[in-house]
């Protein structure tokens, strides 16, 4: 079954073996990852008509990668692939995977991708939702702001961002750098229907992804209040996690937390 303890292990795993980082960004959206993968786009994910899911946030795509292996979309074998030598899986993902319909890392261009995915929906009569995991550095870009204007007038109902706010990003804290003040208030006076939840709280991540029980002519904007290394405790809220990759010790002792025995 997945699990968002199943993700992070394969986040833990994956990462120690190919010497990367960005664990922490990765680790605190396992339980939406989870929720998205497991209740919400299983069963859509294939044919011309399936559900769209653009991890903006490209430097979390182990998160994606685990997720989409531990559904059972990508095999064991590709996951061991993931930054070797011509490998389909790099450090942000990439466009010919299944399950990645864009390439992205360069932030702020995700959500812009997801109007262009729900627009095509609205025009070719298909009932597809597409659905953006921004960070919420990314809501620092005017391109993001942009696209959020754009999907507010155009009233793509099928779209929904859903913003990692985990309050930290590569060269500090998010408002220390730019402060976003209410989120939730900000994207409602942008025309988005926005609600704010735990973005540990499995019930409450399902919950704001259902559809509304009345009709709804807005885009939805989910802010998911995050921790930074969420499930590793020398890791949760350390930016060094950032970009740090694991020792072996670091690794043995980030599964220990992960597996509650420390």
């Amino acid at each position: 079954m997945l699990t968002a303890a199943g993700i992070r292990r394969v986040v833990l795993d994956q990462a120690h073996r190919a010497h990367e980082g960005h664990i922490g960004s990765a680790l605190s959206i396992a339980d939406i990852m989870a929720v998205l993968y497991r209740d919400v786009v299983h069963g859509r994910l294939q044919g011309d008509a399936r559900d769209r899911v653009v991890l903006s946030k490209g430097h979390a795509a182990l998160a994606l990668y685990a997720a989409l292996h531990v559904s059972g979309e990508l095999s064991a074998a590709t996951l061991q692939e993931y930054c070797e030598d011509g490998s389909r899986l790099g450090v942000h993902p990439q466009h010919g995977l299944h399950g990645v319909e864009f390439t992205t890392g360069s932030l702020g261009q995700g959500l812009g991708f997801g109007c262009g995915c729900a627009l095509a929906a609205r025009l070719r009569g298909e009932a597809w939702r597409t659905y953006v995991v921004c960070s919420d550095a990314e809501c620092d870009e005017g391109s993001t702001w942009e696209a959020v204007m754009f999907a507010a007038q155009q009233r793509l109902t099928g779209l929904v961002a859903i913003v990692d706010y985990n309050r930290q990003q590569a060269m500090g804290a998010t408002d220390g750098i730019l402060t976003l003040g209410d989120l939730r208030l900000r994207w409602e006076a942008f025309g988005w229907r926005a609600v704010a939840v735990d973005g540990h709280d499995e019930a409450a991540i399902r919950q704001a992804l259902a559809p509304p029980e009345h009709a709804s002519s807005q885009p939805l904007a989910v802010i998911a209040s995050t921790t930074f290394g969420k499930g590793v405790d020398f890791m949760e809220g350390q930016l060094r996690w950032h970009y740090a990759s694991m020792t072996d010790d670091d690794h043995a002792r980030a599964v220990a937390s992960l597996d509650g025995t420390r």
